[in-house]
């Protein structure tokens, strides 16, 4: 009897680990969905009270998510004041564009040579889905599909080490990429660089898949200057 209330205790246990895993993997992915959205922006705060009210779950599993969103870069917990959507700098912006050139480069280069004929048609589905996605309204199902075109390329190369610091990356980086794809013609640009990298991989050829890869980030990097620069108050001469 006593053995079966232990094993019923540690069911329990499990249970509620488990439940609270799950809370908190929804608290986190409602936050990166209101960045990825805009409806949170660079340095504003996310009130812990207003997300446990919105989503209906403890404060507790709001600060586990807090913590796990804050490992990831894209939030910052400031003592006595709360926390806020992460801010990215200049010079941080220009380090993360040209390690993720160094990335992208590789996974081109990787994919390349095994890139399978459903693995080809698989991303040209992606960038067609893409295509009727252009229009700034539709942009919060754009960008998710974007990031999952990217992802599934580093996914294909088979390299898992390679997509744990690819996708470590691209959570920083979310703030970035909407900031640039935004601006004017970004997004028709972008998805037009989309199909070349496509078909430099189904052309099997490492160097132009690698080159195709490097060249959309360097032009998303631009983008994502320009935007900040139109952004940026000028003072009179």
């Amino acid at each position: 009897m006593t053995e079966f209330r232990s094993n019923g205790d540690s069911a329990q246990s499990a249970i509620g680990f488990l439940r609270s895993t799950s809370l908190t993997s929804l608290v986190q992915e409602e936050i990166v969905r209101m960045i990825l959205s805009g409806e949170l922006d660079a340095g504003a705060q996310v009130k812990e009270f207003a997300i446990a009210d919105r989503l209906g779950v403890g404060r507790s599993s709001v600060r586990e998510a807090f913590r796990a969103l804050e490992e990831a870069g894209l939030v910052r917990l400031e003592k006595n004041r709360g926390v806020f959507v992460r801010e990215i700098g200049d010079n941080e912006a220009e380090e993360m564009y040209a390690v993720r050139a160094g990335l992208d480069e590789l996974a081109g280069r990787l994919l390349a040579p095994r890139i399978t004929a459903d693995q080809v048609d698989e991303l040209k589905r992606l960038v067609d889905d893409l295509e009727v996605l252009l229009a700034p309204e539709t942009f919060a199902t754009y960008f998710p599909l974007n990031l999952r075109f990217h992802d599934r390329i580093v996914e294909m190369t088979g390299n898992g080490k390679l997509l744990v610091m690819y996708r470590r990356l691209i959570n920083e980086m979310h703030l970035l990429r909407r900031r640039g794809l935004l601006r004017g013609g970004g997004l028709l640009v972008s998805n037009d660089e989309h199909r070349a990298i496509v078909a430099a991989l189904a052309s099997r050829d490492a160097e132009a898949a690698a080159a195709a890869m490097r060249d959309h980030v360097r032009s998303g990097r631009n983008r994502m200057m320009a935007a900040a620069d139109a952004a940026t108050p000028r003072t009179a001469a």
